[in-house]
């Protein structure tokens, strides 16, 4: 007997059951990469997560015989429906058994739930803000999977959600790069000498990671900006864009956090990051009491380095200050000597100039992240 079950947020023991199902989904899978507990749970979290002031989102339970073994989460982006001028609903959270039946009545639960909301289109897997990943894994489960900045699934999900008659919105793919390999192309260089002999954008560079936080509203002002021409953006809230910034400079080593400035603005950024997948994988989750000390090590053990954020205030775009990011972050993880492998992530395809400067780079795509729509 398969049975769909609506998720209460105020239930301990039902979000619980959602949260460590994907525990057991990939218990045998050396390339999935567990998120953290606190994150997991604050998704459900009403009062904690920065998104539920402004939308809604209810979560759902696919149960057979009394055993989970589906969820899903389904999305009103409230704020980006009315800067797009659109009507659609979003699916997030996706796991399930290579079970079409309990796909089936998942993504139905989903559907009948956005058109009682008036909507017209269900979009995903697309989450609750720019630090949740994007897509279903189509290419590249061989490999594992980017701390959680990027979404893994079995192979077998793709065929699950096509069978809903699903159909592609946008691919993110992701490339590789030897560190050996990841050399500075002479015209990337001479385009950012010039930009930096005419003075009208620097480079910051923090002195410590005190300094690197006294800079985060401008920081995240930017990050708000960047990217209005961007399929994924809206408008995020004042809330959120804390909430962001806090996530990315916990994890932050402020030598690989590259800002562009004009007059003390923040008007361009890059962020890198330590990969501690396998110490994320170690920890299972948890924190306490081995997984931050463990965390903390496998800064400094890690052997590969995840680019994943860029962006340039429209205003500033075509200016050299793309090269300037580039040259800047480059000469970094060459002067690091700690990096064999660098991987830039999550880069929408849709973004034409930076997918052009990845293969300057002689970047190599080796992930695909798919977005789904369907209409309904």
């Amino acid at each position: 007997m398969l049975n769909i079950e609506k998720v209460d947020t105020d239930n301990k023991k039902q979000v619980k059951r959602f949260v460590e199902l994907p525990h057991r989904i990939y218990a045998n899978c050396p390339q999935w990469v567990p998120p953290l507990n606190i994150d997991a749970y604050n998704q459900l979290n009403r009062q904690k997560h920065p998104f539920h002031e402004h939308s809604t989102v209810d979560f759902f339970l696919a149960v057979r015989d009394g055993r989970d073994i589906g969820r899903i989460a389904v999305i009103e982006n409230k704020p980006f429906n009315a800067y797009h001028k659109t009507s659609k609903a979003n699916f997030y959270l996706f796991e399930c058994e290579n079970d079409s039946e309990a796909a089936t009545a998942l993504f139905n639960t989903a559907f009948d739930w956005a058109k009682a909301r008036g909507l017209n289109a269900v979009v995903g897997p697309k989450g609750m803000g720019p630090l949740d990943g994007y897509g279903i894994l189509v290419f590249g489960h061989e490999h594992r999977q980017t701390m959680t900045m990027l979404n893994y699934n079995h192979a077998y999900y793709q065929g699950l959600v096509e069978a809903q008659g699903f159909e592609k919105e946008v691919d993110f793919v992701s490339c590789y790069l030897p560190a050996d390999q990841f050399k500075i192309p002479e015209r990337v260089e001479k385009i950012a000498e010039r930009v930096m002999q005419r003075g009208h954008l620097e480079v910051k560079r923090f002195k410590n990671k005190k300094e690197m936080l006294s800079w985060a509203d401008r920081i995240g002002a930017a990050y708000n900006n960047a990217f209005v021409n961007n399929w994924e953006y809206y408008p995020l809230t004042q809330r959120e864009i804390d909430f962001v910034v806090e996530n990315i400079m916990t994890i932050a080593d402020h030598r690989l956090i590259k800002i562009i400035t004009h007059d003390e603005e923040v008007v361009g950024f890059l962020f890198a990051f330590h990969d501690i997948s396998a110490a994320l994988q170690r920890a299972k989750g948890r924190l306490f009491p081995f997984g931050l000390p463990d965390l903390l090590l496998e800064m400094r053990r890690t052997k590969t380095v995840s680019v994943n954020g860029m962006g340039i205030l429209p205003q500033h775009q075509g200016h050299g200050g793309n090269a300037l990011l580039y040259y800047a972050m480059g000469k970094t993880l060459l002067d690091f000597q700690q990096f064999a492998h660098v991987e830039m992530t999550q880069v929408a395809e849709t973004t034409e100039q930076m997918r052009a400067d990845l293969k300057n780079l002689n970047g190599v795509e080796y992930k695909n992240n798919r977005v789904y729509r369907k209409e309904i």
